[in-house]
């Protein structure tokens, strides 16, 4: 693993172990569901880096799946609030 991988690597893990704590302190639940979605993002950017240094073009296949379901989480998240909470439907 180069140094330029190995420091993105050890940045990223450094915001993901930020966003874990705004995930559990986070005062209000929008403000945990923002925290999760960077944290989402930021294992995608993990996944990518591994990807990269271990040269296995199957990986970016998961970084994609992951990137699409935390997508979707954040649009039902969206829908749930809109909605002012739960419906019925």
């Amino acid at each position: 693993m180069t140094p330029v991988l190995s420091i993105c690597l050890l940045a990223l893990t450094a915001g993901l172990g930020l966003a874990l704590v705004r995930l559990v302190r986070g005062p209000s639940l929008p403000d945990r569901v923002v925290a999760l979605e960077l944290f989402s993002t930021m294992v995608v950017g993990i996944i990518g880096i591994v990807a990269i240094a271990a040269e296995d073009v199957l990986l970016l296949d998961v970084a994609i799946v992951m990137a699409l379901m935390g997508f979707m989480a954040t649009i039902g998240f969206a829908r749930f609030v809109e909605r002012g909470g739960q419906g019925d439907d």
